[in-house]
This record gives C-alpha cells, sequence and structure tokens, in this order.
C-alpha cells in the first residue's frame, strides 16, 4: 500500500451498506440522500454520497448512491463512486417505473436487496404520445419486483407525503427507517430530518405516516386500470333544473346506467348549460328504446351504458372555446401553485401554448359566417396567414388573460356555431350506425358505441382521430353479417389506437375486406 493511502482502507461487503435512490427532478432526491449520510454520520459512521442524472422520467431521473461503513480501527474506508449490479443492499424508488428500471439494471437482486417503491406513476412521454393506453402496466412491475427483491415494500408514499404537506422524501425516509435495514434507531432518523432545518414539521408527519404504514401494511395492491367512481346522486341539488334532470335519471333509466348518467349530465352542465345535458338525456333514452327492443335488459342494458359515457364525450368536444375556459378557471390556477409549491404570498407566472388556425376561428362563428369565409379561399388563405402562428400568452397578465376569456365567451354561443353543426351531424350518424348494428348483433352495437374513443382532442389530433373513426366504422356493414363481428370491430379500435400514422388500422382492414 503506498504512502499516499496509509491509513485507509476498502471496506469489505460485509462491513458496509449500499443504497441506491433513483428520483426524478422535484422530488427531493437529494435532500434524502443528504438525510441518510447526515444520519450514518452522526452515528459515527463514514458515508458518502454521489449522484449521475439520467434521462428516463419528464425531468430526468437521478441516481443517487450512497455507501457507509462502522468506523475500523480508525481506518477511513474506501467507497465506490457507482452501484454495481448484484451489489446493492437497499434500492429506493420515487415512482413505480423507475423500481422497474433498478430490476431492469440488476440492481435488485433476491439475497440481498430491500426494494423500497412509491406505487404512484408519473408518465413518461413514450406512454403520453400513443393514440391509445400506452401506459406501461404497473401489475408487471409489482410482480417482477417481488421476484427480484429479497424484501418489497410498496405503497403511494406520494399521497401519504402530500396529505401531510411534505415531499415524497420524507415519506420514503420513514419507509426506511421500518425495515430496520439500517442498524440505527428511529430517534436518530428523526434528528437527521430536524437537523436539515427546513420544513422539519410536515417532513416529521410524513416520516411517521410512513413508518407506521410500513409495519402495518407493508405492500398495497396496484392496478393497471384505475377503478371507477362515480359522484352519489343527491336527492336535492338546490337547483330547479338540475334536480330535473337527476328526478329523471331516477325515473327513467335502469339502475346500471344512472351513474354513468349523472356524470354525464354534470359534464355537460359544466361544458354549457342545464337545457344541453336535458338533450343528452333525451338522445340517451331514444337509445334505450333500442336497447329494450332488443334484448338489453338480459344483458345489463350494455348498450345504455355505453351511450351514456360516449354520447356525453361526443357531446362535451374540445373546441378552442373550451381549452380557453380550463385555461383560465380558478380550479386550474389553484392546482399549478399546488404543484409548484407556491404559498399564498408568492407569485405563480403562468405561460399558456396556443397555435390557432382559420378553420378553427371558421368553426367557432355562427355556421353562415363560418361556411362564407370557407367557400373563399382567398378570404380563408388570408385570414389564415394573419391567424396560423404560435402565440405564448401569460393568463397572470390583464392582457392575457382578458384575451383568453375573450376566446372562452365564445363558447356560449356554441349551439349556433358551424363547429356545432358539423359534430351534431357526425354524432347522429354514428348512432344510427350503432342502432342498425343493434339490430344485428347486440354486441356489435355496443362496440360501435365505444368506437368514439378514437376521437378525442383538438386541431390535428381530432382531425387525425376523427379519420380514423371513419374508417373503422367503414367496416360495420361488413361485420354486421359476421357473428364475430364485434370482436373484429374491438380490433379495428384496438389497431387505431396502436399508433398515430395508422399502419396497424390499415392492416386490420385489409383482412377484413378479405372476409
Amino acid at each position: 500500500m503506498s504512502d499516499a493511502v496509509v491509513g485507509r482502507a476498502v471496506a469489505t461487503r460485509a462491513q458496509r451498506i449500499s443504497i441506491a435512490i433513483l428520483a426524478m427532478g422535484g422530488q427531493g432526491g437529494g435532500l434524502l440522500a443528504d438525510w441518510v449520510v447526515a444520519l450514518a454520520e452522526a452515528q459515527g459512521w463514514a458515508a458518502q454520497s454521489t449522484s449521475v442524472p439520467g434521462v428516463a422520467q419528464r425531468t430526468g431521473a437521478t441516481i443517487y448512491y450512497i455507501e457507509m461503513a462502522p468506523p475500523k480501527d480508525g481506518a477511513q474506508p474506501v467507497f465506490a463512486l457507482m452501484p454495481t449490479p448484484g451489489d446493492v443492499d437497499i434500492v429506493m424508488a420515487s415512482e413505480l417505473m423507475e423500481a422497474g428500471r433498478s430490476v431492469l439494471r440488476g440492481l435488485v437482486t433476491p439475497e440481498r436487496t430491500t426494494l423500497i417503491a412509491s406505487t404512484h406513476r408519473a408518465f413518461a412521454v413514450a406512454e403520453k404520445e400513443t393514440p391509445g393506453d400506452g401506459v406501461g402496466d404497473p401489475e408487471v412491475v409489482s410482480i417482477a419486483a417481488e421476484f427480484a427483491a429479497k424484501r418489497v415494500i410498496a405503497f403511494d408514499m406520494e399521497a401519504l407525503a402530500k396529505s401531510k404537506g411534505s415531499v415524497i422524501s420524507a415519506a420514503m425516509f420513514g419507509a426506511l427507517a421500518a425495515t430496520g435495514t439500517l442498524p440505527f434507531e428511529r430517534a436518530a432518523f428523526e434528528s437527521a430530518i430536524r437537523a436539515g432545518g427546513t420544513g422539519v414539521e410536515p417532513s416529521l408527519r410524513a416520516f411517521a405516516g410512513a413508518f407506521d404504514h410500513t409495519r402495518d401494511k407493508p405492500i398495497e395492491a396496484v392496478r393497471r386500470i384505475p377503478e371507477k367512481r362515480f359522484a352519489a346522486m343527491p336527492e336535492s341539488t338546490g337547483h330547479r333544473e338540475l334536480d330535473r334532470l337527476v328526478t329523471r335519471i331516477r325515473a327513467t333509466f335502469p339502475a346500471p346506467a344512472q351513474p354513468v348518467l349523472f356524470a354525464g349530465v354534470r359534464r355537460l352542465v359544466d361544458y354549457l348549460d342545464p337545457a344541453y345535458a336535458l338533450e343528452y338525456l333525451d338522445r340517451v333514452g331514444m337509445l334505450l328504446d333500442a336497447d329494450r327492443a332488443h334484448g338489453g335488459e338480459a344483458k345489463g342494458f350494455a348498450f345504455t351504458v355505453a351511450a351514456a359515457k360516449y354520447v356525453a364525450v361526443a357531446m362535451a368536444y374540445d373546441d378552442v372555446a373550451r381549452v380557453a375556459d380550463l385555461k383560465i378557471r380558478d380550479s386550474r390556477q389553484a392546482r399549478v401553485r399546488g404543484e409548484v409549491g407556491a404559498d399564498a404570498d408568492t407569485l405563480v407566472a403562468t405561460t399558456e401554448y396556443f397555435h390557432p388556425r382559420a378553420d378553427e376561428l371558421c368553426g367557432a362563428l355562427p355556421k353562415r359566417w363560418g361556411e362564407w369565409i370557407e367557400n373563399r379561399p382567398a378570404v380563408f388563405k388570408g385570414l389564415d396567414r394573419v391567424i396560423n402562428r404560435g402565440r405564448r400568452i401569460r393568463t397572470n397578465t390583464v392582457t392575457g388573460y382578458l384575451m383568453l376569456a375573450f376566446v372562452a365567451s365564445f363558447g356560449r354561443g356554441r349551439r349556433n356555431s358551424l363547429r356545432h353543426a358539423r359534430e351534431a351531424a357526425h354524432r347522429e350518424n354514428w348512432l344510427t350506425v350503432a342502432a342498425r348494428a343493434l339490430e344485428s348483433r347486440y354486441e356489435l352495437g355496443v362496440e360501435v358505441l365505444a368506437c368514439r374513443r378514437l376521437v378525442k382532442g383538438y386541431s390535428d389530433t381530432h382531425a387525425r382521430g376523427l379519420s380514423k373513426f371513419d374508417r373503422v366504422l367503414s367496416a360495420v356493414p361488413i361485420l354486421a353479417r359476421r357473428d364475430d363481428g364485434a370482436v373484429w370491430l374491438d380490433r379495428l379500435k384496438r389497431a387505431a389506437l396502436a399508433d398515430e400514422a395508422g399502419a396497424a388500422l390499415d392492416g386490420v382492414l385489409k383482412t377484413i375486406a378479405t372476409l
């Protein structure tokens, strides 16, 4: 051993404890690492922390790596700078898919590693950009984690921390303390938090909550699809027109459809007004009559339940007025302030990005005006040259707020707009196809209604979805002659959601053409 390393010793595997923390930006991963190091050093141990940023999630996931060892004959141990696969004692993941990545990296091993993971999700770009459901399967990650780790602690630490007014790092620190994987008393962990000096009381509350949760229920089951929760219908809303809607739902529609119908009514009253929600109940009522006539009661009124959901979605289509309205709502401002952790005295500047086009403006205008402009190419192109450009609007300024408030005001005249006329015509064509499909095959009629999930968003996103929707419905006459028509239509729908370009949809349509 050279003079440069006299008095130092390499900590053996039996002597040291290694911890890998995987956290995204804003989750306090650095603070958690600091607490762990401070905890170890306060107990007389030697400890070292390093970090390597990554790009796995929205703002990048960072791996914080900590090694610690007890004192030995005054020698200072030499620690590694990065975790080695198969050589990590504790892995702490601040999000479920980060836990999965730690398993894939080989950091989690069944003979050694305790895995502490929060089961909440922060979706990656790859999950969000898929037209359909591109979300990774949490059940697969959960099963893999339990197979790969010696011990697993997994529950929603993000929700627990927020309920205590703190951040997830404090909850993860509490879970770490409860596992007993570090040879320190609970009081020592709490002292490390107090020594930090920032947000001490909320952090201690989150720490205690996670500590108790880990002891009582260390693993919570995860679900790929969140459980549907519908608001209960009140006996009285205190508003005469709304009470009429609620009374009609109870008196006219079967029990399986009532929760969905009430959710649809709430959505459409918020979208426009109670009269619009009454139109919705009228239209679904017509479909209920067809459902009863074709044996719907024996099938749990599946056709009516699907209609209750998708007709509401179709009637509450996104347009520029709707988007502007949502941008300036108090509830959105409160959510933004909560996400950035702003207190009551902090100013928060919000910049909204818009790229309007002439066809969107024409759609928002009264039907005759919009058609007049569209039927004159020179006028339309000139208008598009003025409108079609990106804009950044700060809604925390008077000018920016008033601009969006003016656009949102177009929503009050939505019934007379060109866009509404086209949406209504397209909706009626779709429901006519569904009713005809119901006459030939009950399940096919239900699937035709479910195809509405292909249409979403506005502008280019809406146009692409509408194109796929129309192509899928074009196959219904062929499929109506087949006993397995509903199965094929479901395949078409899933293919349309598989990719933005529609390559998968083209393939299934070609197959159906040969049937």
